[in-house]
């Protein structure tokens, strides 16, 4: 299970069917070494290398790498007036990033002066996933964020008979067949083939990116009355390896969809 969500050991609420006290503060964190090599680009430019990277685990949010002073490009870092507090860190300092006429502001933070209890933190920064362009995890390009060490997702083939309709009867799809994907903390998610769809998809505008799965394309809903249910079923056409098992596979979720998978003899 991921440590700091979804029910885990440094997460908000810790389930109570658990034979474990988990001693400390309700908001906690933990930083361990992550030995692989990270890079980060920005216009083709390598703006942080590491092999000495650590990732902070924190009570509610996903893990962050932080890394040596020294493996970020201090000539390309400016000073910037930004502060601010964290009570469980300390006082953090920011930096912005210059690239040739590219400036990202704010771009790098640090705690160079952490409180007592993460006195850890001292020399180490991070670079915002958001202010690069392009990372890397040793020669792979890292889709999203880097992904947490805790958080997995299994695909599973499966026979049951898969039946999507509207919350008064529409029938939308019916597959005998399909892929299940269960990922850490969150519902399963049943993925059909397209042709087993008999409603009318259009494409949608909404684009999300997942690191355990890839760049996903949304659709909406069109029933036979005319009604559309908006960004109700979505797709990856280029999943990443360990998902490439839903690759071209839909899965369908809204408030006025049902969705069964039955299981037949």
């Amino acid at each position: 299970m991921a440590l700091t969500m979804f029910g885990g050991p440094l997460s908000r609420r810790v389930p109570e069917t658990r034979t474990f006290t988990v001693e400390g503060p309700a908001h906690s964190l933990l930083l361990e070494p992550f030995t692989r090599r990270v890079r980060a680009e920005v216009d083709g430019v390598t703006v942080l290398d590491t092999t000495r990277g650590a990732l902070l685990h924190e009570t509610g949010l996903p893990p962050q790498l932080y890394v040596p002073e020294e493996d970020l490009r201090a000539d390309l870092l400016e000073p910037s007036d930004t502060s601010t507090h964290c009570p469980f860190k300390g006082d953090a300092t920011y930096r912005s990033l210059r690239v040739g006429d590219r400036v990202v502001p704010d771009a790098v933070w640090a705690y160079p002066e952490p409180i007592a209890e993460s006195s850890w933190l001292a020399g180490l920064a991070v670079l915002a996933p958001e202010a690069a362009d392009r990372w890397f995890d040793e020669d792979d390009e890292i889709i999203g964020r880097l992904p947490d060490p805790y958080h997995r997702v299994n695909l599973r083939n499966t026979s049951r008979h898969v039946t999507i309709t509207t919350t008064d009867g529409v029938p939308v799809a019916d597959a005998s067949g399909g892929v299940l994907l269960g990922e850490t903390g969150l519902v399963d998610r049943l993925y059909i083939p397209r042709a087993s769809v008999s409603a009318t998809l259009e494409p949608s505008e909404k684009r999300t990116v997942c690191p355990y799965k890839g760049h996903a394309t949304y659709w909406s809903v069109r029933l036979p009355d005319g009604r559309l249910l908006d960004d109700a079923a979505w797709s990856y056409d280029t999943p990443t390896d360990e998902s490439r098992a839903i690759e071209g596979l839909l899965s369908f979720a809204h408030d006025d969809l049902v969705v069964t998978a039955d299981v037949t003899f």
